[in-house]
């Protein structure tokens, strides 16, 4: 594990540059090189703004500091800042612009934010501070997991419980006849069948030791969306599918140029790292809503190479008495990818 000593930033192990603030990184190996050698060590340095051109049109690209995807805003072709340094990405697609009315954006909030009692007019007492859209840089990245659960089996569960408390019910029904008929074993059989439940409920015999543990395997397929820019991370959605059969291949001039293209700075071995964390997490997730009183579980995941995809997403910002709401809404399909203080 690796740590950006400018920023702090938290790395992949191969990682060359800061995802996040552009930064060189020295490995560790790295430094007992040049330690032996008695030199500095070497990177893969990026061509300076002032070398890079386009490799289709040939017009000039002048990166930001610490932009790792760059779209060229003339012809939309699209590179990216690697261990080997700059290089066009191979795949870059983008999702249709189908919802483009601010009125109609605003309308689909209301429905969200206003929706039960607690919250009637929760838009209206709200002032909207920001609404923008624009077109957000994700990386679609193909990620293979393989989770295995251990957990009680909840028909197992269900059926001791059931026997449980028929067993404890008839001893309850014998102490009491005895009771009636005047022998004086009502308490004592009474007694007996609270011995029984808790020695039940407590030892061999009880929900947790007859019910059999059960191995279970949850395998899933993702392509799974990691957002390449930095400031919009807060909004990076666990589990959001964009509809993928109607992307196409990225074309500039069908993007009215009022929408803004945004850059990232994540690069594409960042995102793939960043994929697999939180994939893992996204089974596990699962894995809790479909087994009950899991006792371990553990996860494997393979990522592949990815694409760009260029996102329409409208960007809206309330202030609630001091309080902020935020909405990330897919332009393409209008749903909400992701949403804060709501």
């Amino acid at each position: 594990m690796e740590f950006c000593s400018k920023c702090g930033t938290q790395l992949p192990d191969e990682a060359v540059f800061c995802y996040k603030c552009g930064a060189r990184v020295i490995s560790e190996s790295q430094e007992q090189q040049a330690a032996a050698s008695g030199s500095q060590p070497t990177f893969a340095i990026p061509a300076s703004p002032t070398q890079l051109k386009c490799s289709s049109c040939g017009a000039p690209i002048s990166p930001k500091f610490g932009e790792m995807v760059i779209t060229c805003e003339y012809c939309g072709t699209s590179i990216t800042l690697g261990n080997e340094g700059w290089k066009s990405i191979q795949k870059h697609t983008m999702l249709p612009l189908r919802v483009s009315s601010k009125d109609d954006i605003l309308t689909r909030i209301h429905n969200v934010m206003d929706k039960g009692i607690l919250r009637h007019h929760l838009q209206e007492s709200s002032v909207l501070e920001e609404i923008n859209l624009s077109f957000v840089p994700y990386w679609i990245i193909p990620v293979s997991a393989r989770t295995s659960v251990v957990a009680v089996d909840e028909a197992s569960q269900v059926g001791t419980i059931a026997t449980t408390m028929a067993l404890v019910s008839l001893m309850g029904g014998i102490g009491n006849q005895g009771g009636r008929g005047g022998f004086g074993m009502g308490g004592g059989m009474g007694m007996a069948s609270g011995m029984m439940l808790g020695s039940m409920m407590g030892g061999g015999m009880g929900m947790g030791g007859m019910a059999s543990r059960r191995n279970f395997q949850l395998d899933s397929n993702y392509d799974y969306p990691v957002v390449a820019l930095a400031a919009f991370t807060e909004y990076q959605p666990i589990d959001y599918n964009f509809a993928l059969a109607d992307r196409m291949l990225f074309d500039i001039g069908k993007i009215d140029k009022s929408i803004k293209v945004l850059n990232g700075d994540i690069s594409e071995d960042a995102a793939k790292y960043r994929a697999k964390a939180l994939v893992d997490q996204l089974q596990s997730i699962k894995a809790h809503q479909q087994y009950h009183m899991i006792q371990q579980i553990s996860s494997q995941e393979d990522v592949s190479d990815g694409e760009l995809l260029h996102v329409p997403v409208w960007f809206v910002r309330y202030n609630h008495k001091g309080k902020k709401i935020v909405f990330v809404i897919d332009a393409n399909t209008g749903n909400p990818i992701n949403s804060i203080g709501l």
